[in-house]
């Protein structure tokens, strides 16, 4: 499996998906980070066979909940990167769901999903989230979390 990679920050930075989000392996669904900065980040997946929830040609819409947290991950993972010099990423979330509106039944299989996660609350490790992930021009999803995390 090839490891995809992004550039995020304005000095054009390469880094890997792996280095900000602690997901591997099948429940990385993120696989190309469209835009990140410090309060919003832009990501692309695509649906496939070994996503979770995955079942008769198609996804379950939950798994836009997960999506929005891992597109949130991207910006806070990048911030905390930063910060430690250079060792963010993988630590443990505790994720609350506001809310989750969800504009489909199913996802079929091969699906683009572009999601944005913006944040709108931010104070010490404690951010409030809006997410919205897209098929095409379509919302299909609109999910507000909210995140805490240890610090080491």
């Amino acid at each position: 499996m090839r490891t995809e990679k992004y550039l995020c920050d304005m000095n054009m930075t390469d880094i890997h998906i792996e280095e900000l989000i602690p997901h591997r392996e099948r429940m990385k669904l993120i696989r190309r980070v469209m835009l990140s900065d410090e309060k919003k980040a832009v990501t692309e997946a695509l649906v496939t066979e070994q996503w979770p929830l995955f079942e008769d040609g198609a996804v379950s819409p939950i798994v836009l909940i997960e999506l929005v947290a891992q597109t949130a991950a991207v910006c806070i993972g990048w911030q905390e990167k930063q910060k430690d010099d250079g060792k963010g990423g993988g630590k443990g979330w505790l994720v609350g769901i506001k809310k989750a509106h969800f504009f489909t039944d199913k996802i079929p299989l091969n699906t683009r999903i572009t999601t944005t996660s913006v944040n709108h609350f931010v104070m010490d490790n404690y951010v409030g989230i809006s997410g919205k992930a897209e098929i095409g021009s379509e919302t299909a999803g609109e999910i507000d979390l909210q995140v805490f995390w240890a610090e080491e």
